[in-house]
């Protein structure tokens, strides 16, 4: 795969990317209801935005909050270290902001990911848009 661009971008001036990103992942592809993805954090957020090969093809977001969320690669990109590499910047970003800890709500079949870059498990499973999630933390 050629070189990525991880992009730290705000809301209001890459909004049709980050909207399309998300949309093909959470809605089209996993079946979440399209009013449970937009929330009006959206617009106070961190966002990133991934670019490889001229194309635009992952997102996450950190909230003032601390919570990372959000994170989506395209299929076709998925397994290629993208995801490391926008929680790599997420937490650099938080450390930045002298954030103490983070914490994301993590797909179950993600956990094993998170648990590779030290998060912890924090809560049992829970349901979230009919997805088995599980709430993970990490101090910093």
């Amino acid at each position: 795969m050629s070189d990525i661009e991880v992009l730290q971008v705000s809301w209001q001036d890459m909004e049709p990317h980050l909207r399309d990103i998300r949309t093909k992942v959470f809605i089209e592809e996993q079946n979440v209801p399209e009013d449970l993805e937009w929330e009006e954090v959206d617009h106070n957020a961190v966002h990133l935005l991934v670019k490889t090969a001229g194309q635009y093809v992952a997102t996450a977001r950190l909230l003032n909050t601390g919570q990372i969320g959000r994170m989506a690669v395209l299929e076709p990109y998925r397994l290629s270290g993208i995801g490391r590499a926008m929680l790599v910047k997420l937490l650099s970003i938080a450390e930045e902001r002298n954030m103490q800890r983070v914490i994301l709500n993590a797909q179950v079949d993600a956990m094993a990911f998170y648990k590779k870059q030290s998060f912890k498990v924090e809560s049992d499973v829970f349901d979230d848009a009919g997805i088995p999630h599980i709430k993970m933390y990490m101090r910093l």
